[in-house]
């Protein structure tokens, strides 16, 4: 359990951190009154509304024949029903997460500007408009092969890709609001800033409690590890630690490991077991790879500046 808290804790920090910047340049040009109010009753709103009532909501979902409140203790019951029914849906879960998440990633490394850590990310970026060509080729190809094994695991990836798509929509739509309410454009008072700010916030928030279920399907757990994510996530807004943005590839790292738990989930849901322990530790590794690339980019420029 620890070591999955510490695997989902660190995976909703990376994911979470540029948003985390964002708003603290937002909340440096409000009032002291909003920055304490939205400081408060953000932290309260992204940790215990969204990243509390969205996994249990997803698994909800995705076992219909139990109730919400079984959905939710499923981790503590004694009900071999509850258990059979959350086991059952569990390739479900893990093939429209896992869809969600590779388009994710794909979408990043095909259209989306970023610092190149590796030296094919510049050719793939050269031909962004392959992206539509490959997911299109990646879903045709995931569900021919589900439906010979269950029609509603294959039904689960057209929904992930679904999901994708109108997520991506509204991600969009407040990364345009973000960058106005950076450059001071928008005309909004503190009080609806702070507003939307929590939107934003939710928004954002989705790709991390997606990613959550390749660490494990036990939502206690995945509040736990989540909530933590995001209280750290609240500390680097409240300090405005703006030198995170000099480590330039901490993204990259990010974006690989929603890649490997994206591969994670879809071949879990084919009946494939992985180990408890595979999710947390290429995240760790992974994220850790492109720290220490940062750093060391970090330091030639400084020593090129002297």
């Amino acid at each position: 359990m620890i070591i999955i808290i510490l695997g989902l804790c660190l995976f909703e920090v990376i994911v979470s951190i540029d948003n985390a910047i964002i708003n603290a340049e937002v909340l440096s040009k409000m009032s002291l009154k909003a920055r304490k109010w939205f400081l408060l009753w953000g932290i309260l709103f992204a940790v215990f509304i969204i990243r509390g009532l969205l996994p249990w909501l997803i698994v909800w979902m995705a076992t219909p024949n139990i109730g919400p409140i079984e959905a939710f203790t499923a981790a503590f019951s004694s009900d071999p029903s509850v258990l059979t029914a959350v086991e059952s849906s569990a390739p479900l879960l893990l093939m429209g997460g896992g869809i969600f998440l590779l388009f994710l990633f794909l979408h990043w490394l095909f259209l989306e500007e970023k610092h190149f850590g590796l030296s094919i990310e510049k050719y793939i970026s050269r031909n962004g408009l392959w992206f539509f060509a490959v997911v299109s080729i990646i879903l045709t190809t995931i569900v021919w092969f589900a439906l010979k094994l269950n029609q509603m695991i294959a039904f689960s990836a057209v929904i992930g890709s679904s999901a994708f798509f109108i997520v991506h929509g509204f991600k969009q739509n407040a990364e345009t609001s973000e960058k106005e309410l950076v450059d001071g454009k928008s005309q909004k008072s503190d009080l609806a800033k702070v507003f939307y700010l929590m939107i934003i916030d939710a928004t954002f928030s989705i790709d991390g409690v997606v990613g959550a279920f390749a660490f494990t399907t036990i939502v206690p757990l995945i509040l736990i590890g989540n909530g933590l994510g995001a209280l750290v996530v609240r500390e680097i807004t409240i300090r405005n630690i703006t030198r995170i943005n000099d480590f330039k590839y901490l993204k990259n790292g990010a974006m690989y490991s929603i890649f490997f738990l994206g591969i994670i989930m879809i071949y879990d849901s084919f009946g494939h077991h992985i180990p408890f322990w595979v999710s947390p530790l290429i995240t760790i590794g992974t994220v850790t790879f492109f720290f220490i690339k940062s750093k060391l980019e970090l330091d030639k420029e400084k020593n090129f500046k002297k």
